[in-house]
């Protein structure tokens, strides 16, 4: 894991973390509790939180009274309409408004071995045991690019549980996670865990429970390794 935990330097850029939002106040509350765990690992880090529709504050308000440098970071696990639209045009709303001197926009979080440990810890809380039947639940996109990334994060994480690992959706695309689960039955699995690839709890979360596995992990929350993949692509964004 990656050695992220450092001071940050007088007048490091301002890291503004927009999440896409939800009405369920744990999700909110969630995604807090990642920045409050970003800021504990780098003392002095200035970093707010942002969300692109649903709930307060919005981009434009996280950074109209910041002076100095930001650095826009997507709290999004795979790219797609929302970081390749939703993201910039928020951000070029934004700018009109604001007084900063600089921004940067950063990467996406997934795919990442971060997030591919991060997922295994969640499900070992849940009771995943090897030998079972692994699915990785993705929120879902219409656009190609999220689908071959929530491949590529179900294949970091099969090199973990030493078996295949099934991707499926709570939207959008097929299979859908409950698809998923049924097709690993009828091909004889005995236990089928499913992990729950979001950031935090709400609407695809509760699809997800409701595909009927035997093991469902949380969403990644505040695990520290997420937490250790945002100040990474901080950091990958300021080096651009």
């Amino acid at each position: 894991m990656p050695d992220t935990s450092q001071s940050a330097p007088s007048g490091a850029p301002t890291l503004v973390a927009v999440a896409h939002g939800t009405r369920d106040p744990a999700g909110v509350a969630a995604v807090e509790a990642l920045l409050h765990r970003v800021r504990a690992l780098r003392p002095g880090l200035a970093a707010r939180l942002a969300f692109l529709e649903v709930a307060p504050p919005s981009v434009g308000d996280s950074v109209t009274d910041i002076t100095g440098s930001i650095v826009v970071l997507p709290l999004l696990l795979a790219s797609g309409y929302h970081a390749g639209t939703d993201v910039p045009r928020s951000v070029a709303a934004a700018w009109v408004h604001a007084a900063a001197e600089e921004v940067r926009v950063g990467a996406v979080l997934g795919p990442d071995p971060l997030l591919a440990r991060a997922l295994l810890d969640r499900l070992r809380e849940a009771g995943w045991r090897r030998g079972d039947a692994v699915v990785l639940g993705a929120a879902g996109s219409s656009d190609p690019a999220a689908a071959r990334a929530t491949e590529a994060q179900a294949t970091l994480l099969a090199n973990l549980v030493g078996a295949p690992v099934v991707p499926a959706y709570a939207s959008a695309v097929e299979p859908s996670a409950d698809e998923a689960v049924a097709g690993l039955r009828a091909a004889g699995a005995g236990r089928v865990a499913l992990a729950s690839y979001l950031l935090a709890p709400g609407h695809f979360q509760s699809r997800l429970a409701a595909a009927g596995a035997d093991v469902l992990s949380d969403p990644l929350g505040s695990h520290e390794a997420v937490a250790r993949l945002v100040l990474a692509r901080y950091d990958d964004a300021l080096r651009q």
